[in-house]
């Protein structure tokens, strides 16, 4: 059985998606874009959207009754492994050792023509 989770303190979907679905005591979001959800904007640098990112996925994650704390799985995408560094400089204000396990992949294009897109699974409870 699945759990639909949805919150208006982050984006809604873009389509035919959840923001996040809640089974068998995990929760998987949607990637999260870095668009504000009170103004629909986006921030210019990598930096700033990397935060908005995880201030998303943050908000949708505790919706889902988890916390960063119990995040287990993250997978970034970035438009340019030129900004691996400045990400991960985000990130780690995000995540505390022992840090989850992740996977980073440039991409060649993300949806609105973002610079970086954030998901992640977590343990429920």
């Amino acid at each position: 059985m699945k759990e639909i989770v949805e919150t208006k303190a982050a984006p809604g979907a873009i389509g035919p998606y959840s923001q996040a679905v809640k089974t068998g005591g995990l929760l998987y979001t949607s990637g999260q874009l870095p668009v504000d959800p009170e103004t629909g904007s986006m921030p210019d640098s990598v930096d700033k959207q990397a935060e908005q990112s995880l201030e998303n996925l943050k908000a949708v994650v505790e919706a889902g009754g988890a916390s960063m704390d119990s995040v287990i799985k993250t997978t970034v995408f970035i438009r340019h492994m030129d900004d691996f560094a400045r990400i991960n400089e985000v990130y780690a204000k995000y995540f505390d050792a022992p840090y989850p396990a992740r996977s980073c992949v440039e991409v060649a294009r993300l949806p609105k023509d973002a610079l970086v897109e954030i998901e992640c699974i977590a343990v429920i409870g």
